[in-house]
């Protein structure tokens, strides 16, 4: 894998799957700078998601929930989009970027129960297949 790759993982809110999506690629793909937004970002991370990823011995306060126009200018090598609102939405960027569709059903509203199975399935699909369509 090529060095100082840069990953958008898109959904609607950024509350939650992308929060992970983000939190995960940083803390297991070296060598891979993840980063995400929301098409209709909530303004906050959910507080089970930040439990989560504690939980897991991932630092949580350096990830925030922002729209897609704060990165939208960065670079990226790829282009996530984990649920299917931001996939149907996913905007043209200014460069030509690889895009992949990997969805995960939202915890958002659910017992903490519902963010445990949704990191493990993020952390299980989303690291695989961002490593493959990095090459």
């Amino acid at each position: 894998m090529k060095k100082n790759r840069k990953v958008l993982v898109m959904c609607t809110g950024n509350s939650c799957r992308s929060i992970i999506g983000e939190a995960l690629i940083n803390h297991f793909l070296d060598d891979v700078k993840a980063y995400s937004c929301g098409v209709n970002p909530v303004g906050k991370v959910n507080e089970n998601a930040k439990k989560i990823l504690e939980l897991h011995g991932i630092n949580s306060s350096k990830y925030h929930s922002k729209h897609l126009d704060e990165v939208i200018d960065i670079d990226f090598d790829l282009v996530v989009t984990v649920c299917d609102g931001a996939n149907e939405s996913c905007p043209t960027f200014p460069k030509s970027v690889k895009k992949i569709y990997v969805g995960f059903s939202d915890p958002d509203g659910e017992d903490f129960e519902a963010f445990e199975i949704t990191y493990k399935e993020i952390k299980k699909r989303l690291l695989k297949e961002v490593k493959y369509a990095l090459g």
